[in-house]
């Protein structure tokens, strides 16, 4: 059976893996992300270790995953310190003369929560992360979604509750939907950590609120058979319920869901979505996917 190499690159760690077709994970390690140079260093040591056939790679962005692009390979637009238009495929191409794929880590942990997770069985799942930032990824008819890039769905402009008088936090858009919901708008507006907030309820119904709307967008558009919601905010389980009613206030019967406490969920394989995801997108760079 192939041995296939997995990447989830993320703001604040790189997951690596070694796998196979069937998402197994036989070896993981977790590397902090520092600057390119220190950290891609640690991650081209591992994958040496191993007699690997392809690599995933899904990556925090934006990044360019058009094959057409000069800058195809690349994390581009990112405010981390240090990864701006950093080329990371051809930087593990350097070292790996084998097949890759390259997506986002939450188009990479949809399609794992898709074939393995939540989803299985499904030929369409949304998943979002809420954490330091914002993402999500589709699947659509079983493929991944994708047009001349791919989906930012974090920064979609929603409706400002009107006893909300925070800012925002995004440094491109301030109070986009991540502005006003991810983790570091939840400490900038209360002054602590999310994790720290567990108790307030008034927290909750806001940031409720906020995801509620994106939801909304997003099954108006999109039509996903399920929504999994994943990343560090949405460990506090007690907003998934304030979740659900603020989504039916907001959509007030206009379209038909599945019922919503299975159809709003929390990950089928825990942590794991992101990395089992680079796994299956190693293995369709192998198979010519």
């Amino acid at each position: 059976m192939a041995l296939v190499g997995g990447i989830e690159a993320g703001g604040t760690k790189f997951v690596c893996a070694i796998g196979d077709h069937t998402g197994e994970i036989r070896e993981r390690i977790e590397i902090p992300t520092t600057v390119p140079e220190e950290t891609m260093e640690e991650v081209i040591r591992f994958f040496q270790a191993y007699d690997i056939e392809a690599i995933g790679i899904g990556s925090f962005g934006p990044i360019d995953v058009n094959r057409e692009s000069p800058t195809y390979g690349s994390i581009t637009s990112t405010p981390k310190p240090g990864w701006r238009n950093y080329p990371i495929v051809t930087k593990m191409k350097e070292h790996f003369n084998v097949p890759m794929g390259f997506h986002t880590d939450v188009n990479a942990a949809a399609l794992g929560e898709g074939t393995y997770g939540a989803a299985k069985g499904l030929n369409s799942c949304l998943y979002m992360t809420v954490g330091t930032g914002i993402g999500a990824g589709a699947l659509v008819g079983g493929k991944l979604l994708q047009g001349y890039s791919h989906p930012e769905m974090g920064h979609i402009l929603i409706r400002r509750h009107p006893e909300d008088h925070y800012q925002g936090k995004c440094p491109y858009h301030i109070d986009c939907f991540e502005g006003l919901a991810a983790g570091p708008a939840i400490e900038a507006r209360y002054g602590v950590k999310a994790h720290e907030l567990e108790e307030r309820s008034d927290v909750w119904e806001l940031e409720a609120y906020y995801i509620a709307q994106a939801l909304m967008n997003f099954i108006l558009i999109l039509s996903p058979q399920k929504i999994i919601l994943g990343g560090g905010v949405m460990k506090q389980r007690q907003v998934f319920p304030k979740i659900r009613t603020q989504l039916e206030n907001v959509l007030k019967g206009y379209v038909d869901t599945p019922n919503l406490q299975d159809y709003i969920v929390s990950p089928g394989l825990g942590s794991n979505s992101g990395i089992i995801g680079s796994l299956i997108l190693a293995d369709q760079a192998l198979h010519g996917n």
